[in-house]
């Protein structure tokens, strides 16, 4: 996540385009560490979010609202005290750190205009929001910082608020050329490094997109650099930072198979062919971005419950699969006691009382063979001694046999819905794979369960080809087994990744013969979306629908086919167009 200098100066843009002149309405403080301001301005009611979280600290225009407390916190007390009805007269950010100053004039309580700071600090774990004076004295603040945290910088009512310059780094929008060739390419590091530890608001994703417009690897040391390369990236860096200085914003979110990894108020063009968005607004990107991360993070917390219960299961499954192997590695000895067995039979008629074991020659083999025998028995007790032992085995082998194939239909069914799981993105999608385990047995059913599957609203994803066709992916095997079985149509073509767990994918052909293209994304999809989703590479079949037949009795979404098709693809999505979900 690029939260850097950068974005902040976009926000300020914003921020200040959109609030500079407005009136502070209310003051809301929802979570300890959050404030949501409303402003009105030029006929217009704004919601600033303010957010110091140590994990996640934000600052954007949005609608949505939270509730609050039955009771305000103090902090939010003094503000509404001091800034309820306030002008905010101007939003800076300070020589390009992350930090933004919202500059309020109000009345005191003597009806006198005054001027207080709001200071917004976007410094992850040192983030935070402080009330000051305009000499600088703390009023307070929504963390208090005392020495025992932090031998830096005390933040508390009565100090004086002052930018903490733990390391020395220069002003990117106002270093001289002279001072980026002696005191950025001077340092002992790759040049993307060097680039974001000398100068402040730049982040290691800036820095190597610097790099990728000036045509330099951003892993080169510095000390390898020639001339010629040090003014080209100086020119490099002195393009991109005219975007910043003129106000050129875009801003970008770049995704990866759907899910967005990153984000710059301008084109990030180092990810190459990967999928971007350009937004109209720094906060609507924030809110869009945040909002599909948090909806990822809290699926991921939502199903760790199931998650638990599927691997303890197939950890048990797997523990009960190799057991049995083993056991099955047993029996193979049962055919030399049958041997034994005849052999006796056939050549113990002179054996001596007593005797530990027989010599002979075994007819199967034309080899002399030693027999171990039981003293204490005669020779016809000892054959049905070994005939007993290869009936047993006999009988463990038969039902070993069978037990091998359920267990491991028990663990590629048990796979197939740890797969699912990781495809999952809403709690629709959970509910359908907790109905599945409770059917099945891994969840205890209890009564407000029933109908579970029934009520859900989970539907398959839905992609369009660059050919205009229709795929469909199921997210579960309830799905898989419905897209199959019930939606497409005999000519439709089916895809799945071989060997592996994976979503049934449906291309509906329209009884038409499909495009290579057509073939070559559904079959993406079908790598993506399967349990070799992070390979280089993944084998699909595919064949017509009417030939993919169900098993009486099997698990759902299990099938089998004979004569199909094969191909190589790579599980990247990016440029497959997705449609909404029905």
């Amino acid at each position: 996540m690029a939260f850097d200098g950068l974005v902040i100066a976009s926000l300020a843009y914003e921020l200040k385009e959109a609030l500079a002149g407005g009136r502070i309405n209310k003051i809301y403080q929802p979570e300890g560490d959050e404030l949501i301001l409303t402003i009105k301005n030029n006929r217009t009611n704004y919601r600033l979010l303010i957010s110091a979280s140590a994990s996640l600290p934000l600052v954007y225009l949005t609608e949505e609202s939270k509730a609050n407390p039955m009771t305000a916190p103090n902090f939010c007390m003094l503000l509404r005290k001091h800034l309820s009805g306030g002008k905010i007269l101007d939003i800076v950010q300070p020589e390009m750190e992350r930090i933004l100053r919202f500059e309020i004039e109000h009345l005191d309580e003597m009806g006198d205009t005054c001027i207080k700071y709001l200071i917004v600090e976007l410094m992850g774990k040192h983030s935070n929001i402080i009330f000051t004076q305009p000499d600088g004295t703390i009023i307070d603040s929504i963390k208090h910082i005392s020495l025992n945290v932090s031998s830096v910088r005390e933040v508390l009512p009565g100090r004086t608020y002052f930018i903490p310059k733990t390391v020395e780094k220069k002003n990117p929008l106002t270093v001289t050329r002279e001072e980026f060739f002696d005191f950025v390419l001077t340092r002992p590091a790759p040049l993307s490094k060097a680039i974001y530890t000398s100068l402040t608001g730049i982040s290691p994703i800036a820095a190597t997109e610097i790099c990728y417009r000036s045509g330099i690897d951003g892993d080169k040391s510095t000390d390898s650099l020639t001339l010629e390369e040090k003014d080209q990236i100086y020119q490099g860096f002195e393009n991109f930072m005219d975007l910043i200085r003129n106000r050129q914003f875009k801003p970008t979110v770049v995704y990866r198979n759907g899910e967005p990894v990153e984000f710059s108020c301008v084109p990030l063009t180092c990810y190459g062919s990967l999928e971007t968005r350009e937004f109209s607004s720094m906060s609507r990107l924030l809110e869009n971005y945040y909002a599909m991360k948090n909806t990822i993070t809290r699926i991921r917390q939502k199903s760790s419950d199931l998650r638990r219960i599927v691997t303890t299961a197939l950890d048990r499954s797997r523990k009960k699969y190799q057991l049995q192997q083993k056991q099955m590695a047993d029996t193979q000895k049962k055919d030399k006691y049958k041997i034994y067995g005849e052999l006796i039979n056939t050549y113990g008629y002179d054996l001596e009382p007593e005797a530990k074991s027989l010599t002979c020659l075994n007819y199967y083999t034309n080899e002399e063979i030693t027999i171990p025998l039981d003293p204490q028995l005669s020779a016809k007790d000892n054959a049905v001694k070994y005939f007993d032992r290869y009936n047993k085995l006999k009988r463990t082998s038969d039902a070993l046999s069978q037990l091998l194939v359920e267990t491991k239909e028990e663990i590629q069914h048990l796979e197939s819905i740890q797969t699912a799981l990781d495809i999952a993105l809403y709690e629709e999608d959970l509910a359908q794979i907790k109905e599945e385990l409770t059917q099945y047995g891994y969840i205890r059913r209890h009564g407000s369960q029933k109908g579970a599957r029934r009520q859900s609203k989970s539907h398959p994803f839905h992609y369009i080809s660059s050919d205009g066709y229709d795929i469909y992916v199921g997210k579960n095997n309830f799905q898989n087994e419905e897209l199959t079985f019930k939606f497409a149509t005999g000519n439709d073509w089916w895809f799945h990744a071989k060997g592996i767990p994976g979503s049934h994918v449906i291309v509906k052909s329209n009884n038409e013969e499909l495009p290579d293209e057509t073939f070559e994304e559904a079959a993406r999809l079908a790598a993506y979306y399967s349990q070799g989703r992070n390979a280089d590479k993944v084998e699909v079949d595919y064949i017509q629908k009417k030939h993919v037949k169900k098993v009486s009795g099997a698990k759902p979404g299990f099938v089998i086919y004979h004569t199909n098709y094969s191909m190589i693809a790579s599980p990247n999505i990016d440029v497959i167009q997705a449609a909404a979900e029905k």
